[in-house]
């Protein structure tokens, strides 16, 4: 049997080109294939080639320059890989903005990335002047054949100010060069369908599928994919837009998580991937209709953001017999993503692993890069690869506790086994996954003890086969306070009026102290094991839906 590093090596040749040269690369390949399709609205490569370039020079039309940041501000919609391509086409860095985001966290992620326009459906509230779109076109549905001529070092030059929330939930701008994106495109690209970068005679970038059909029988040009993961993360930027424009790939436009509708829409458009989290595949799974769709037209399914239970990957293998199944593991201070299980047919996978490094990406795990630990065992997981962030903006110190001698450290805790694969066991950091979205405690307690009800506050991640994670309070009440049900919903009320939805806390818990370890650190593990029985009932509880 061939191994499939034959077709992958661990090695590629990457194209020193701004991004907009995979787009280009996909028109020219692709043509009048549909790219992006919502609803009854499509958009064809070549359309999203014209639409953007029309967009960048409507962008230097009004005065944006090589360097400034533009923001979008969008849902998944047609007009959002427009948004994006444009910006890029124009020398400008796209920063994407959640519309999950209260009114005070968009203006605030503006001003920090010193936006000076932002494209959305309507205004931000934030003073940052608004380029609207309708969600099918931008700039008045302006059209060009070529992008207006900019001179950039894609070694150098920005091309995404993507936000995160790192180690302390407070958001920073994570710095990318135009380089870090287009490696991280191609090295999941090329990973994920046997590929190799192939320049074009005019500047332009596509892909070589060396790899064979009985291995990767999506071939280029040919495969559909659901597009639900939310466009304005890392997920959805680098796999949903560049992984899927540069391999040719049709994407059905999910503007939300809607699982009798991608049930639908996997049998209707005989979809050939479908790229989640656990979450998502438990609720597709769980709906009634899961059992009367024909489902075998995937081939691929990849999942992120959350270690896969066995028994769910199972129940995916029985439900999706010709899938491959696959988990990733990155942080969006790689651009997006760092492993991924291998996608060859006949290719070793071990379920409850993250898989292999991508192309030209090294993981160590142990306390320090230079201290590696055995094989089995347990330690900080530790990267370095072409698709690592240049840094943090404005946030020197942040970057240097981050970026270590090149080398970037996850803050997670993962095992290396003796096949190569990657494990995630722990988090070092204290946030949770709900649904896929990164939720970090610190932003919910400070929200918590801002009240003058509340003494003290933790929140941990009560398990959920359903949702990964729910944001759970433990709080200690202020002298004078009773733990009424009522009181509950108040402090989960002033909790909800500052965050996005996925944030709101799903329980709160009242006790007399929080345990703390001799550096006075509250000790969230015990708060999550009592969960279970030792903290007693809370004293209110969301209602589910």
């Amino acid at each position: 049997m061939t191994d499939w590093r034959t077709w992958v090596p661990e090695r590629l040749t990457y194209p020193e080109v701004p991004v907009g040269a995979l787009l280009d690369g996909a028109a020219r390949r692709y043509g009048d294939r549909v790219a992006f399709s919502h609803h009854d609205r499509t958009l064809t490569f070549t359309g999203l080639w014209r639409a953007a370039c029309g967009l960048a020079h409507h962008l230097h039309a009004r005065g944006v320059v090589p360097g400034d940041v533009v923001g979008v501000h969008l849902p998944n919609v047609l007009s959002y890989p427009v948004a994006y391509y444009g910006i890029l086409l124009a020398g400008a860095t796209f920063t994407p903005v959640s519309p999950q985001l209260p009114a005070e966290g968009v203006a605030g992620q503006l001003l920090d990335a010193g936006a000076v326009a932002v494209i959305g459906m309507r205004d931000t509230g934030s003073g940052v002047p608004l380029i609207p779109t309708d969600g099918v076109t931008v700039a008045d549905g302006a059209e060009a054949d070529e992008a207006p001529v900019v001179d950039l070092d894609p070694t150098v030059a920005r091309a995404h100010l993507a936000y995160t929330g790192g180690t302390t939930g407070s958001p920073k701008g994570v710095v990318l060069t135009h380089a870090n994106v287009v490696t991280n495109v191609l090295q999941y690209a090329c990973h994920g369908s046997g590929s190799r970068p192939a320049p074009g005679v005019a500047g332009d970038v596509g892909l070589e599928q060396v790899g064979p059909a009985q291995e990767w029988p999506t071939r280029l040009g040919e495969g559909t994919g659901i597009a639900v993961a939310p466009w304005f993360h890392a997920m959805g930027t680098i796999g949903g837009i560049g992984v899927a424009v540069v391999s040719g790939a049709t994407s059905i436009v999910h503007e939300r998580f809607d699982p009798a509708r991608l049930l639908a829409d996997v049998e209707t458009h005989r979809a050939t991937t479908v790229s989640g989290a656990p979450p998502l595949f438990h609720a597709l799974l769980a709906h009634p209709e899961a059992a009367g769709r024909d489902l075998t037209s995937v081939r691929t399914v990849t999942s992120g953001a959350a270690p896969m239970p066995v028994a769910l990957a199972q129940r995916i293998a029985e439900r999706m017999p010709e899938a491959v199944i696959v988990e990733g593991y990155g942080m969006t201070e790689a651009t997006m993503g760092l492993t991924l299980g291998a996608t060859a047919r006949s290719a070793h996978r071990r379920i409850g692993t993250v898989g292999v490094p991508v192309p030209d990406t090294e993981i160590v795990v142990g306390p320090a890069p230079g201290e590696p630990a055995g094989v089995g065992e347990a330690g900080e997981v530790w990267a370095r690869g072409p698709q690592v962030m240049v840094g943090y903006l404005d946030r020197p110190e942040a970057t240097a506790e981050t970026l270590v001698d090149g080398w970037l450290r996850t803050g997670d805790i993962g095992v290396l086994g003796e096949d190569g694969q990657l494990e995630i066991v722990d988090r070092a950091k204290d946030m949770l996954l709900y649904k896929g979205y990164n939720v970090y405690p610190r932003e919910l307690e400070e929200l918590l003890v801002a009240r003058p009800e509340v003494a003290a506050a933790a929140v941990v991640g009560r398990p959920d086969v359903a949702v990964g994670e729910e944001p759970v309070a433990v709080v200690v009440l202020a002298p004078g306070q009773e733990p009424t049900a009522e009181l509950g919903a108040l402090l989960a009320g002033a909790v909800d009026e500052g965050v996005a939805p996925y944030k709101r806390l799903r329980a709160v818990h009242v006790v007399d102290t929080l345990p703390v370890s001799a550096a006075v650190k509250v000790l969230k593990r015990e708060l999550r094991d009592g969960l279970d029985g030792a903290l007693g009932e809370p004293v209110w509880r969301r209602e589910q839906g």
